[in-house]
């Protein structure tokens, strides 16, 4: 489904005769509906603005978000820390039983939390209602309640959604388990999501954009090679997450095929992901990941968590530590926020060293509650830190010396 803009639109919604479900409408005339082929689509208008930066998110995601004892790691499969994909049976077990596992935290009295996730989705979402960038999503939602919570939430922080479509099924889910250090454990179920595949995109849901942000997936490779393909005739950069540890471990060679097309402009990796990225050689550090990146892309950044992060343009590398002292709470979101802040400085034409910076305090930020959306008080909390390393920040958003 093609869903609108969210700036100045009113959101209705119509009951099909068909089902119970409530389908989200445009209320305005700049729209057509159309019912047809099976698949719900509203048509918009050519004169929508495109985003600055496109997200590809295939499969929109609810993140349901939980701080747990440590008994309840014990009791599931995988390395703790990491993210490996499971069958919805696992998942509706492990949400069912967090409840007898909750810890409650004295710094956020919210101990459960339940949003649109995904990275691409944290992404964009600080792009626009963080940074005033705007920003969207080409993907797709099920005709489900999670559905509905992503739209509504994507939505309301004003990110675009015209290149989001419905389809029936399911909306994908993912568990994030957050321990007592603050580390996350995530447990996502996309195996039977609604996704936007490869035949589903065109041109016009990239022209006139200027970044495509991607996350590797091994599941998802078809759109990706496809998204890059259309994003490099519209003229577009192109970002790329390298997602998680296990998948740079265990699919490491369709990832090498990606990065050595030279279609990469930007590549960000962890500590961990770029460990993964030279298992096997004598020198696996994060400052030969980052020569290694660099060599097949413009922009090559490794983040190094409360140590800051190292980057690579042309023939200048920078380091630059963590900004602002600050306790995890839960790193959901935290490289995801990272290369929001990142990509901000770039389209704002700032130096590498400063974009680093702003990467720093947009990460830092989400860190400190629960799930990967910023709250208010820790945008404040951010805006703050750009303002003290004299960062540009909106107007609205200034701190008085």
């Amino acid at each position: 489904m093609r869903v609108w803009p969210a700036k100045g639109v009113e959101v209705g919604y119509r009951l099909e005769k068909m089902g119970a479900e409530a389908e989200p409408f445009p209320s305005s005339n700049n729209y057509s509906y159309d019912n047809r082929d099976g698949e719900v689509k509203v048509n918009v208008e050519a004169d929508a603005d495109a985003p600055l930066i496109l997200g590809l998110q295939p499969a929109a995601l609810v993140d349901h978000v939980a701080r747990v004892d440590w008994s309840f790691l014990h009791k599931i499969p995988g390395d703790r820390g990491g993210s490996i994909p499971v069958a919805i049976e696992e998942l509706e077990l492990m949400v069912s039983e967090l409840r007898t596992h909750i810890l409650a935290s004295p710094d956020d009295p919210f101990s459960t939390k339940t949003m649109a996730g995904g990275s691409i989705a944290n992404t964009m979402r600080e792009l626009s209602a963080g940074f005033g960038i705007s920003s969207g999503i080409i993907g797709a939602y099920g005709d489900d309640e999670q559905g509905q919570l992503f739209v509504r939430n994507m939505t309301s922080n004003g990110v675009n959604l015209s290149r989001l479509r419905m389809k029936k099924g399911r909306t994908g889910q993912c568990v994030c388990l957050i321990d007592e250090l603050g580390t996350r454990t995530m447990r996502p179920c996309l195996s039977n999501a609604v996704k936007v595949q490869a035949d589903d995109l065109t041109r016009e849901d990239f022209k006139g954009s200027k970044w495509l942000s991607l996350r590797y997936a091994v599941f998802n490779l078809e759109v990706i090679w496809e998204a890059i393909k259309i994003a490099k005739q519209e003229g577009l950069y192109v970002s790329l997450d390298l997602a998680s540890f296990e998948m740079v471990r265990n699919f490491k060679l369709p990832l090498l095929e990606l990065l050595e097309s030279g279609n990469i402009d930007l590549c960000f990796a962890n500590e961990d992901e770029a460990k993964e990225l030279l298992r096997g050689k004598e020198n696996a550090d994060p400052e030969i990941a980052l020569e290694f990146l660099a060599k097949h892309c413009q922009w090559a950044v490794v983040t190094l968590g409360p140590n800051g992060c190292i980057a690579k343009h042309g023939k200048e590398v920078v380091r630059v530590p963590a900004i602002g002292e600050t306790k995890a709470i839960d790193a959901t979101g935290a490289g995801d926020l990272f290369a929001s802040g990142f990509l901000y400085g770039l389209v704002k034409g700032l130096s590498l060293e400063e974009c680093c910076k702003v990467g720093s305090c947009s990460g830092g930020s989400v860190i400190r509650s629960l799930g990967g959306e910023t709250t208010p008080e820790n945008w404040q909390w951010m805006f703050k830190q750009m303002h003290i390393n004299s960062l540009p920040v909106l107007d609205r958003h200034k701190q008085s010396p």
